[in-house]
């Protein structure tokens, strides 16, 4: 019993003496790690300071009127959202869905907001959200479907956030010049891109497959979302509405389609006054072009002119029907207001730039003989 109890004693002194060693040895590396970290890590440069900032220095002038155009105009651009009301086939519930969403901008005090057509399409309610983050609920005044043109109103919205756009003008347009795109692509609201005029004049299709003529082409960048915005100017004018892209994947590829602005002005007042377009017209039925071309005809052949109509009263005649059954070819218009007319589509383009009760001039052929006649335009529907 004794024997045990001293082993142990002996033990615990010989574990004592190790641990002490021990002890010692991880004090020395303590030291020595000590004095060596510091010095590799000089060594190395490491934990440097932070480096020194140099200075941005001025904005270009370019840069600064960008950003004084996006201040100016932002307010202006707005979000709109449309929903559809549907009903539950089992249980006869009506709810709302999204139908859409796109972009606009304030067109005048009265609270009128303008859009395209493809944006509010098939929708019951709109909803209109300012830069601001504050909503109101808008409604339908009129709509252009063949231009793509949406007319708005809100409702309740104080003074101070109608900030209408200063409106410029399309026809004086030259390619190369600075262009800026505020709306808000896939829903990323108050976005800005830049770009130049990339060409003039181009056609494209609205939904309702007429053609809408001298569109720009831009290569600010525009996406889903953008359409109904504005573009502007280097002074920071309304130049378009951001309309249409050309893109394989659906986003944007540099080539975008603007309504011009000179469109715009037209239309607008008659969607405020009437909530549609009086389009303005000769008062004749035309020959479509495909039968014109079998037959040979270069220009647009009348067809029928409408009685009473201002061609009545300028004595254009259409094709009428011999004794001997065969059919005789009325006037062929070749010329409206000095411009050549081949084709329907380019009397409907000179006739785009009018309105009711304005005059033209037209050239056509009767038989061997070229005549001109001067026609007062009416509303058509």
């Amino acid at each position: 019993m004794h024997a045990r109890f001293a082993n142990r004693g002996r033990m615990s002194g010989i574990w004592l003496r190790q641990a002490a060693w021990w002890l010692v040895l991880a004090l020395v590396a303590v030291v020595f790690l000590r004095q060596r970290v510091p010095a590799q890590a000089e060594a190395r440069g490491a934990a440097p300071g932070p480096p020194t900032v140099t200075p941005r220095g001025e904005l270009t002038e370019a840069e600064r009127v960008t950003i004084r155009i996006f201040r100016n105009a932002s307010p202006s651009v707005v979000s709109v959202v449309n929903r559809a009301l549907l009903r539950d086939f089992w249980t006869l519930q009506v709810f709302e869905v999204p139908r859409g969403a796109g972009s606009g901008f304030v067109w005048d005090k009265d609270g009128h907001i303008i859009s395209n057509y493809h944006v509010i399409y098939q929708g019951d309610n709109f909803q209109v959200t300012f830069s601001d983050g504050s909503n109101y609920v808008a409604e339908v005044v009129g709509q252009d479907p063949d231009h793509d043109i949406a007319l708005l109103r809100v409702k309740g919205v104080p003074p101070e956030k109608l900030v209408p756009l200063p409106v410029g003008t399309s026809k004086d347009l030259q390619v190369g010049q600075r262009v800026l795109a505020i709306g808000n692509p896939f829903g990323l609201d108050t976005s800005l891109s830049a770009g130049i005029v990339s060409s003039l004049g181009r056609n494209i299709q609205s939904m309702t497959g007429r053609t809408i003529y001298d569109v720009i082409q831009t290569d600010a960048a525009i996406n889903p979302g953008n359409s109904g915005g504005p573009l502007l100017d280097s002074a920071g004018r309304l130049i378009g509405i951001n309309t249409a892209i050309v893109s394989p994947s659906g986003g944007s590829a540099g080539i975008g389609f603007a309504v011009p602005v000179d469109t715009v002005t037209r239309v607008v007042p008659q969607l405020i006054a009437y909530g549609r377009v009086k389009r303005a017209g000769l008062g004749v039925v035309m020959l479509p072009d495909a039968y014109a071309e079998r037959y040979g005809i270069e220009g647009v052949a009348v067809m029928q002119v409408v009685p009473r109509s201002g061609a009545d009263r300028a004595g254009l005649q259409g094709m009428r029907r011999r004794p001997d059954g065969d059919v005789e070819l009325g006037d062929v218009i070749v010329g409206i207001d000095a411009e050549a007319v081949k084709t329907k589509e380019d009397l409907l383009r000179v006739l785009e730039r009018h309105t009711e009760g304005d005059r033209v001039e037209l050239t056509y052929w009767r038989g061997e003989k070229k005549q001109k006649a001067t026609v007062v335009l009416q509303s058509i529907e």
